[in-house]
């Protein structure tokens, strides 16, 4: 979700889906003065049919109807372009009112943003979900204002793991790996049976630094040391690769394209087509799938066999954010807007729609006692309560993140050292974290 949330949003949409709210500019185009706002979003939709348009169409009429002076325009852009455009617009002094997107620290940094106490009141600042607000917090204060979010858990497709024998004819508990070993002889007894991808490993630069991640944690690993320091070249993490290489690549149990050639949306339209044994993958994946008639199993990632932990790790969450400029001094109308947009009914709407979660705990709350989140979405809430984010707080995460996806997949490569090519990724993050500063 590239670390975006929702996998289809983010690589069909370039195929033209770019629809501006009736009434708003091209990129860049500014609103007159006159109590308008302008809001720069990111579409989740993959078609016409479901482009986030029907919701900020709704919403933004709604607020009007209930604060007749204030009108908000909408500007939807792909996943692929509203980064470079938003910091286009901010860069020629011509900033958005609001922007929903990947990122927020480099504008925190500069001092571009207002703050959630200066929008939002406490109790609705208090509302976040703490993993999120923590990510959105720089020095203690929270510039990003996480919008929605999700988890990973590790999905497995239950036909093939029966027709494997990896799962009992019998069993009503599913699949319960608890080590990489597990995984392994899983992946053995498919490629035995002669599934074409018994696990797919998306190490492409889609969104490969997922992925990495996803495995880092569960050895004990990750992005990140505790005192915030980045930690890419770890003892955990040249380790986690090492086995990956040994024990997954070396076999073949990662299906025909290398790890560093497969892009998370192949890896995941192979798996809604019955073709691939397991991933690690999120709701909207879980729902195309079963929509296909896959049976799917989810599970927490397991572990690594020599990980020695009282506690299983943290799960891989990730989040999209909402921002605020000074530039115009829309303060006023900026938090009256926001404080409508999270209302718990909205968030739970556009959360619903994607099969996402929404960011607050009373809107969790809300959609979980309703039709609108079913058994499965429940699952991934949980995980995310728990679950750790990217360091998307520190300004040089952008290009260090750009960095980890199109060099990660190295590391398994047959002719890859996975020790230098950590090393490798580690010293250009510093250079990057330097130049930040």
């Amino acid at each position: 979700m590239r670390r975006r949330i929702f996998s289809a949003a983010a690589t069909t949409v370039v195929l033209g889906l770019l629809i501006p709210l009736a009434g708003c500019g091209g990129p860049g185009g500014s609103a007159d003065d006159d109590g308008t706002l302008r809001l720069v979003a990111a579409e989740y939709g993959d078609t016409s049919t479901n482009s986030s348009k029907d919701f900020w169409d709704k919403v933004t009429d709604d607020f009007t109807a209930s604060n007749p002076g204030i009108k908000v325009q909408v500007e939807i852009l792909p996943w692929a372009d509203i980064d470079r455009e938003v910091s286009r617009m901010v860069k020629a002094g011509n900033a958005p009112d609001m922007a929903l997107m990947g990122g927020y620290s480099d504008f925190a940094a500069q001092g571009k943003l207002y703050s959630a106490p200066e929008l939002l009141s406490v109790s609705a600042e208090a509302n976040f979900l703490q993993p999120l607000a923590d990510a959105g917090s720089v020095r203690n204060t929270l510039y990003g204002l996480p919008f929605v979010a999700s988890s990973r858990l590790l999905f497995y497709n239950e036909k093939l793991l029966t027709d494997a024998g990896v799962i009992p004819k019998d069993s009503k508990n599913g699949w319960q790996p608890k080590t990489w070993l597990d995984l392994k002889a899983a992946a053995v007894a498919l490629k035995a049976k002669g599934v074409k991808t018994p696990f797919a490993l998306p190490l492409g630069p889609e969104e490969a630094h997922a992925e990495a991640m996803i495995w880092e944690l569960s050895n004990g690993g990750g992005y990140a040391d505790n005192s915030g320091n980045y930690s890419l070249a770890s003892e955990q993490n040249i380790m986690t690769f090492k086995w990956i290489k040994q024990h997954l690549v070396a076999p073949g149990l990662l299906g025909p394209t290398p790890p560093s050639q497969l892009n998370r949306a192949d890896a995941f339209a192979a798996f809604a087509n019955g073709e691939v044994g397991m991933l690690n993958g999120y709701p909207q994946l879980a729902h195309e799938a079963r929509n296909k008639g896959i049976k799917v199993g989810a599970v927490a990632m397991p572990v690594s066999d020599t990980l020695n932990t009282g506690q299983a790790p943290p799960n891989v969450g990730v989040a999209d954010w909402m921002m605020a400029f000074k530039q115009n001094g829309h303060r006023d109308e900026i938090g009256k807007f926001l404080d409508f947009v999270y209302r718990d009914k909205n968030l739970s709407d556009f959360a619903g729609r994607y099969h996402l979660l929404p960011s607050t705990v009373s809107a969790s709350r809300t959609m979980a006692g309703s039709s609108g989140m079913d058994e499965n979405d429940q699952q991934f809430l949980n995980a995310l309560r728990g679950a750790q984010l990217y360091p998307v707080n520190d300004p040089s995460w952008v290009i260090i993140s750009d960095t980890i996806k199109r060099n990660i997949g190295r590391a398994v490569d047959p002719s890859g050292d996975p020790k230098a090519v950590l090393e490798e990724i580690a010293a250009k993050a510093n250079e990057a974290k330097k130049a930040a500063r």
